[in-house]
């Protein structure tokens, strides 16, 4: 058999290393496309007079259409026939990324758990983007429910990494530098020192998805899992119909974050992530933040710890999560822990 079914839950052993197909030129075509698709209007991300003025070079690839990247290359071997993306730890971003940079991806299976149901698993692997010279460029855990090949197989040892709470951020790890940053370009009057620990934002803003948007995005990072892709296949899913990708969700959420955070423009880390719910076509997302945490990384740059939630079809104006059961609330779509770098009050 020359065409590729994808992996079941029964081929990935402990310890498997995958090399992922194709690698990936990126350009301020993709770029673009992006933008389009996102609504993202950070100006370190927008503007190459920005960049250059604040940072001293031109603008780079938004952190998450890296990471989206990465993440398409693995859906061939990883999560073709995945029943949903779970969730995110211990996710660095370790190398800027440029247009004209080329991206491929390597995975290491790190863990695995068979469900209750028999049917499917869930498999933790370890992913590392690099670019074209071999460098590590970002790196991150994600874990996925698989169909099993054969329902009757014997289910391997269960095994379930311990994976840090939180990355670590500080001058060393992250060394940023913002100079002559302008609010007014920027679009936001608030800086490192205007968020206290504990505080919420509702970012207001709404944006609905079309079918069309989600398959382009899915196109574009080459993401072909069959959840995603084919709506013939998925009439006979519990839910009877395609699913959004899950970055699709993360994206739009953080560029909504920009009314509220228009500073904080890049992520640094992933700290954790959980989809707690599907997004379909047609619904709306909205989202609001907590700032969890806060550190200095230099005289010109703090970084926030931010807990990104979306919903969809309810605005956030009562920071919606979880239910008295603890459990996520119906709406939620979205629980993403992150870092983002933002520059400080100017001394």
């Amino acid at each position: 058999m020359k065409s590729n079914p994808g992996h079941f839950f029964e081929d990935f052993t402990l310890g498997r290393i995958l090399t992922h197909a194709t690698p990936l030129t990126l350009t301020s075509g993709d770029v673009s496309i992006y933008r389009a698709l996102t609504g993202s209007r950070h100006a370190l991300y927008s503007s190459d007079q920005f960049a250059m003025m604040t940072t001293g070079q031109a603008a780079k690839i938004d952190p998450l259409l890296a990471f989206h990247t990465v993440f398409g290359k693995t859906v061939p071997d990883i999560s073709l026939n995945a029943v949903a993306n779970l969730g995110y730890a211990e996710g660095r971003f370790l190398r800027a990324v440029t247009a004209g940079d080329t991206l491929r991806a390597v995975s290491e299976v790190i863990g695995h758990k068979q469900s209750s149901n028999g049917k499917t698993g869930v498999v933790y692997v370890r992913t590392t983007g690099l670019n074209q010279q071999g460098e590590t460029v970002l790196s991150y855990v994600r874990w996925v429910m698989v169909h099993k090949r054969d329902a009757a197989s014997q289910p391997p040892e269960t095994i379930i990494p311990e994976l840090a709470s939180a990355v670590s951020v500080n001058a060393a790890d992250v060394p940023r530098t913002y100079t002559d940053w302008d609010n007014n370009l920027a679009g936001s009057p608030h800086r490192y020192e205007d968020y206290d620990i504990g505080e919420k934002i509702d970012h207001v803003d709404g944006m609905t998805v079309e079918e069309a948007e989600h398959q382009t995005a899915t196109r574009l990072y080459q993401n072909t899992a069959k959840v995603h892709f084919d709506a013939h296949a998925q009439k006979a899913s519990r839910f009877g119909k395609r699913l959004i990708y899950g970055g699709v969700v993360i994206s739009i959420a953080r560029s909504l974050s920009f009314n509220g955070l228009g500073n904080a423009a890049e992520i640094i880390a992933i700290n954790a992530g959980t989809h707690a719910g599907p997004l379909f076509a047609g619904d709306t997302v909205y989202a609001w933040s907590e700032v969890l945490d806060k550190t200095e990384l230099s005289d010109t740059a703090g970084a926030l710890r931010l807990r990104l939630v979306a919903t969809k079809n309810h605005p956030c104006h009562d920071f919606p999560l979880r239910g008295e059961d603890g459990k996520y609330a119906p709406h939620v779509l979205l629980d993403f822990d992150y870092w983002a770098a933002i520059p400080r009050a100017a001394s």
